[in-house]
């Protein structure tokens, strides 16, 4: 039997919002009210997390789990999702449980970003969960850990990230600077 061929090309359409339209929410809400807004869908996501197909699943005051479906654009040239993809969901998870202990009008920023792989992940894994906690919250300084599983609970990923808290309006963090 002949083997059948695969389309070389393939297409994906991506929309996504202005990331400074919800600016204002920002410096009114604290962080724990605005990611339980994203998860509801009264704030939008941030632009790459619709590129690579992201979803906030849980939250909570420390805590944050996200969600994806592996799929053949995120993988590398092994057939396999790219580490940096990997990274890349492992600091939205431990990002959402910083933000989620931020007061109103503060912001933050990864100092440092340690990652571990595991296990492979691919479309047949499943659900990649991820979740991120707070392991460690100074004054100004956050340390989180996140752990991403398969759909079938293997450890697929591990990270640490050191995040320093910042006041926006002192901080003067915006993107004109």
């Amino acid at each position: 039997m002949p083997e059948k061929k695969r389309p070389s090309k393939r297409q994906r359409l991506v929309t996504w919002q202005d990331p400074f339209e919800e600016a204002p929410a920002r410096s009114v809400m604290n962080g724990l009210d605005y990611m339980r807004a994203v998860r509801e869908g009264r704030i939008p996501v941030p632009p790459v997390w619709r590129l690579i197909g992201l979803r906030l699943a849980e939250i909570d005051a420390g805590y944050a789990v996200v969600e994806t479906e592996p799929a053949e654009y995120h993988y590398n040239r092994f057939g396999i999702v790219q580490g940096g993809m990997l990274c890349t969901i492992l600091d939205a998870a431990m990002g959402c449980a910083v933000h989620s202990l931020l007061p109103a009008s503060a912001g933050f920023v990864s100092l440092e970003l340690n990652a571990a792989y595991f296990h492979p992940v691919g479309a047949g894994s499943g659900r990649i969960r991820c979740e991120g906690t707070i392991v460690h919250s100074g004054g100004r300084i956050v340390v989180a850990e996140g752990r991403m599983t398969d759909g079938q609970g293997t450890l697929c990923a591990r990270a640490t990230s050191t995040c320093m808290i910042q006041d926006r309006a002192t901080d003067r963090l915006n993107h004109s600077d």
